[in-house]
């Protein structure tokens, strides 16, 4: 429990930094480019979920993420898996970044607009959506769940056969 609390609050705490120094330093300004246009900073204001899909639901976003919160911490009553633990903060650590935005961000409360910063191959978000920390821990969370489902290893430890 101690890597599941401590990987979830790192993802916030890096998450809701990175969106304060985009929103500090980003806002109104060109895109930054990076590793030779491999990968471009810049402020991007996300009413909808990932690739930008449901921009007018923005209500249902925060709903899902309650349930979505709900549902990990019914996970974690048997967890004794450290990499399920990892997989399972990763979700819950980017579910409640974007959250956070939801909840507290413009233009208001639950409709708040996720602030997105990193776009890849190209700015702006033509050949890739631009996305966030807690979008990537979120992404790389249900990865690594489906690989560790996908070859048995069950979150009480053991290994199905």
């Amino acid at each position: 429990m101690a890597w599941f609390v401590s990987v979830a609050v790192l993802v916030i705490v890096l998450d809701q930094i990175t969106k304060w120094l985009t929103v500090a330093y980003l806002s109104g300004k060109p895109s930054i480019r990076l590793l030779g246009g491999a990968a471009y900073l810049l402020e991007v204001r996300n009413s909808g979920a990932a690739f930008s899909l449901g921009r007018s639901y923005t209500f249902i976003f925060p709903i899902f993420a309650v349930f979505v919160t709900a549902w990990i911490i019914w996970m974690t009553r048997k967890l004794a898996s450290l990499p399920w633990a990892v997989a399972l903060a990763l979700v819950l650590g980017g579910a409640l970044g974007n959250l956070i935005d939801r909840i507290f961000r413009a233009p208001g409360v639950f409709v708040g607009h996720v602030v997105d910063m990193v776009s890849v191959f190209a700015d702006n978000g033509e050949r890739f959506p631009v996305f966030n920390l807690a979008d990537s821990a979120l992404t790389c969370g249900v990865i690594l769940a489906l690989l560790l489902e996908f070859t048995g290893r069950r979150r009480d430890g053991v290994r199905a056969k």
